[in-house]
């Protein structure tokens, strides 16, 4: 079984797996079926998982296999909390939820919103339960994340205000082919390398939101399901030196994901890129303008 590479995370001093188990795809999943996904991360050598307080019932279906395997992973997750107790409260709780002692990365979840980005990184603000919390060896490391068309422009003033250690934001073709977006995206790219922060990718293989009112039954975007098209979308993401890719919400991708990331080929062509948005229909998933996500 092929390994996936594994890259400096950032200035942490951790070599994370270069895809980083997404574990919102464990949302509402039963606990055997959580502990078969989970199985996959060890063949494929994944050393890293993402979670969050918002993901259902994620912490607690990591929670058996940091019982025997916590040495094995670096643990991140994630609080929405927007205040400093709410936020500290949070982070315990996660803590409760995962039976562990501490967490490798607390993420301040989707920091997009002006208001709220300034209520989070203000006085009695979130961010301020996150340094007491590293402070106090609950965490080692802080990040921030974010989805939308403003997401990577916000994250350049979240790291002037703060030295964040990670930040979290979309990337794919059809985001990049949005000249607004792709600039911001490349400066926050240069300031992240510049700084030694680490850059994780999401929404690699999203085709496009769901259309005709279809139901979201594992993720709220429509993702792209044929393994060819799954393995351009994610040599697109880690074409891109030093980029970490989270894997899809939906755990049936996981292995198609791994596959294509475990194998060695070169980044899509753009005629190729050309033929899968022709053939998939595929959008970007975030416009100016349409940030609700």
């Amino acid at each position: 079984m092929a390994q996936i590479d594994r890259l400096p995370f950032g200035s942490t001093g951790h070599l994370s797996s270069r895809v980083i188990f997404g574990a919102a795809a464990l949302y509402s999943m039963r606990q055997d079926r959580a502990d078969h996904l989970l199985e996959t991360l060890l063949e494929y050598g994944i050393n890293h998982i993402d979670t969050a307080a918002a993901y259902g019932d994620s912490e607690l279906r990591v929670a058996p296999w940091m019982k025997t395997h916590r040495r094995d992973f670096f643990l991140a997750t994630k609080t929405g909390e927007r205040t400093k107790k709410g936020a500290y409260e949070s982070i315990r709780r996660s803590l409760e939820r995962m039976q562990v002692d501490q967490v490798d990365l607390i993420q301040l979840h989707n920091l997009v919103d002006p208001h709220e980005w300034e209520v989070a990184l203000g006085a009695g603000g979130a961010l301020e339960a996150l340094v007491d919390a590293r402070a106090e060896g609950l965490v080692r490391f802080v990040g921030v994340t974010g989805h939308g068309f403003t997401v990577a422009r916000r994250h350049i003033l979240s790291l002037q205000r703060f030295a964040f250690d990670s930040v979290l934001v979309p990337y794919n073709a059809t985001m990049m082919r949005q000249a607004a977006y792709a600039s911001d995206f490349e400066e926050l790219a240069a300031l992240c390398r510049d700084r030694g922060v680490a850059l994780q990718t999401i929404k690699s293989v999203a085709r496009r939101r769901w259309q005709d009112g279809a139901a979201a039954h594992f993720s709220w975007y429509e993702p792209l399901t044929d393994a060819d098209a799954i393995g351009r979308g994610v040599r697109f993401a880690l074409s891109r030196p030093g980029f970490f890719l989270n894997s899809s919400s939906d755990g049936r991708l996981l292995r198609p994901i791994l596959e294509a990331a475990a194998a060695p080929a070169p980044a899509p062509s753009l005629a190729e890129i050309d033929a899968d948005i022709a053939r998939y229909g595929m959008q970007p998933l975030f416009e100016a303008g349409l940030d609700d996500i």
